[in-house]
């Protein structure tokens, strides 16, 4: 890992090359089953198309199911297989979560097919960023800070709709490896997303992303996407890996006051995603602005878990 010069408006984490598994700590399928991976991985890009084409014209509840199902299928492509631990709640809600990989966006959406808050580059990639438009994502423009009130207040008129949106308030990828706290970014989740919670009494649901191979029983960063490390490079080391699993930990939901610090809400929803053990969550809780005071997490409860098999 690398330092990386901590910059205000664009976040950026310590991890380079170097937090990537070395050549053969991670098993590998053959690259027969690699190929087939990409093909099937290129179908489901292709088979987006029908479905950007389609959503304008489709109720909420069918809406959903029909991008769920897409980023389910095209995860299964990836060979990719998601745990679920936990449940959200049925009312909106801003979802917050840790940000290691291209393919958190598919986690996210498999498991709730809320409108994203995604950098503007995004939009650009091909068919992804068409669908990703097409489902509402409210692009954020990072080289322009003056802009983030305007995305502020998308965010805050979703939930006002009833429309739950995910965000990834460390504003960039790291490697999330065992013992990797100096590649957290530096200041943590930014809090201006959080007053858009504040402004409409949604909770926040905290969820922790996590990436592990099944075939070691260890945590991986195989699927993680940072520092110079291009996407062909990063959907390469994907298809190769043998049982990857991403599991999405659902926290309890934070219910902030009317009068709540977005920085206080901010911290609080950072505890629950780094601090929370994969098999609890954090207990419900009413934030007020009592700047001097840490949150504390609440001992965990036991959820339910239930796993969906997207292995190809």
């Amino acid at each position: 890992m690398t330092a990386v010069p901590r910059d205000l408006w664009r976040p950026s984490s310590g991890c380079d090359d170097g937090c990537l598994p070395a050549v053969g700590e991670v098993p590998t399928v053959p690259v027969a089953r690699r190929v087939l991976r990409l093909v099937a991985a290129l179908g489901m890009l292709l088979a987006g198309i029908p479905v950007v084409l389609l959503l304008p014209v489709l109720p909420t509840r069918e809406r959903q199911g029909l991008v769920s199902g897409w980023a389910r299928a095209t995860a299964r492509a990836f060979g990719v297989r998601l745990v679920v631990k936990g449940r959200l709640p049925r009312r909106r809600a801003l979802l917050v979560a840790n940000h290691v990989s291209w393919l958190d966006i598919l986690a996210v959406l498999a498991v709730a097919p809320t409108r994203m808050v995604a950098k503007r580059e995004i939009r650009s990639w091909p068919v992804v960023g068409l669908l990703a438009a097409a489902a509402g994502t409210v692009f954020v423009d990072r080289a322009r800070p003056l802009a983030l009130p305007g995305t502020v207040g998308r965010v805050a008129d979703a939930l006002r709709a009833g429309r739950s949106v995910a965000v990834f308030p460390e504003g960039t990828t790291w490697c999330a490896g065992k013992d990797a706290t100096d590649c957290r970014p530096g200041g943590g989740f930014r809090p201006a997303t959080f007053q858009a919670a504040i402004d409409t009494g949604s909770p926040v649901v905290p969820l922790r992303l996590t990436y592990r191979c099944a075939a070691t029983g260890s945590t991986t960063t195989a699927a993680a996407f940072l520092g110079a490390d291009t996407l062909l490079r990063s959907v390469a080391r994907v298809v190769a890996a043998r049982e990857l699993v991403v599991s999405v930990t659902i926290a309890g939901a934070l219910h902030p006051a009317r009068d709540a610090d977005r920085r206080l809400l901010a911290r609080a929803a950072e505890s629950a995603v780094h601090l929370v053990p994969a098999v609890g969550a954090v207990a419900r809780a009413r934030l007020r602005p009592v700047p001097t005071v840490t949150p504390a997490v609440p001992a965990p409860t036991r959820l339910a878990d239930r796993e969906l098999d997207l292995a190809a």
